[in-house]
């Protein structure tokens, strides 16, 4: 497997990138001439994914080098080498991390005609810096002991009084419950989704904490009856092989929100090539690659995500026995712009 990686922790991003930089900078420059070499920065930390790289590499005698860590760090590390970062591609999570990268100027726009044909516009940046490449949706679990099918149908429903002290939510300065909120207001408006907020902040049955997982584990143990989180983190649990874990799935049942109106809310994993890519070549082709049928599967088989290439095929059966539903296409672009405005209306509500 022609792969390096490097892990590593914000704060020794933050010590050393000056001179991993140099590093790659100094190293001769003959040997990028002949061998082909693509430089990833991601904040996607699954295994799963491993497959995915080694493929890549397979397919196109590119070797891939790459570097993990926390969005942010990475985020930070790109800015701050400038001109002489090594790096060609940045892969993370959440539109609001695209958002913010593509709006400090750190993506170069590509124009791939296979990009365009194979990746839907509403997961796509329209000027063509960041692309989408695996989908989330943002579902409700519930009690089965406590909740009925047909007792919650939308994300407005949380705000009923019928919830009270019975919601658990991560918190809002998360951007995956930033981007649902964001959406909210794209759709209901800033001063709806305001008073929406407030009455989800009244329904909680604990303040916002932990992960996804922690949100799943609550209503199982009876923290609450209700919880929002990305589905591949339920799919995860499903697919286990701890009794506990299964044990915890058998009592929840799941809603996909808004399917009379505008459909579930979506977020994605995705990324672009960096305006400062030494390797320019390369960084389209993996980009492209990922969009292929092969690489969308890894996605959804791997760790439990969407492609969101329609002709992927998915072999997952935990993911698939969800079944299907209406999604929202509302644009990921639109989304991203409105996560400021998102954040001071979680914190005016008293939602942190």
């Amino acid at each position: 497997m022609n792969i390096s990686k490097r892990h590593v922790t914000g704060w020794q991003l933050a010590m050393s990138y000056s001179v991993l930089a140099i590093i790659t900078l100094c190293a001769p420059v003959m040997a990028d001439a002949q061998q082909a070499v693509l430089n990833l920065y991601t904040a996607r930390h699954y295994s799963t994914d491993e497959a995915l790289y080694a493929n890549f590499t397979k397919t196109t005698g590119i070797k891939l080098n790459r570097i993990e860590g926390g969005e942010d760090a990475l985020f930070e590390r790109i800015r701050a080498e400038s001109a002489n970062s090594p790096a060609d591609v940045f892969i993370t999570v959440d539109i609001g991390r695209l958002w913010q990268a593509e709006q400090v100027g750190i993506f170069a726009p590509v124009r791939s005609a296979v990009l365009e044909a194979r990746i839907p516009p509403h997961f796509r940046d329209p000027a063509g810096g960041w692309f989408g490449y695996s989908a989330r949706a943002r579902m409700i679990v519930y009690d089965k002991s406590e909740v009925k099918p047909g007792d919650i149908n939308d994300y407005e429903d949380l705000a009923d009084a019928r919830w009270q002290r019975k919601v658990c939510v991560r918190s809002s300065g998360h951007p995956y419950m930033l981007s649902l909120i964001a959406s909210i207001m794209v759709h209901n408006g800033e001063a709806n989704t305001e008073t929406w907020a407030k009455s989800l902040v009244a329904n909680l049955a604990r303040p916002p904490k932990g992960g996804d997982t922690d949100q799943i584990l609550g209503v199982a143990a009876g923290q609450c009856a209700v919880a929002v989180v990305n589905q591949y983190y339920f799919v995860r649990l499903m697919r286990s092989t701890k009794p506990e874990d299964r044990a915890a799935i058998a009592k929840l049942g799941v809603v996909w929100p808004n399917q009379k109106n505008r459909g579930t809310h979506m977020n994605i994993s995705g990324g672009g090539m960096l305006k400062h890519a030494p390797h320019r070549e390369a960084a389209v082709k993996f980009l492209e690659y990922l969009a292929s049928d092969e690489a969308q599967s890894y996605f959804a088989d791997g760790n439990n995500e969407w492609p969101t290439v329609a002709s992927a095929k998915i072999n997952n059966p935990a993911l698939q026995s969800l079944g299907t539903f209406k999604q929202d296409t509302l644009a990921m672009a639109k989304i991203g712009a409105q996560q400021s405005s998102a954040q001071k209306v979680a914190d005016r509500a008293g939602y942190r």
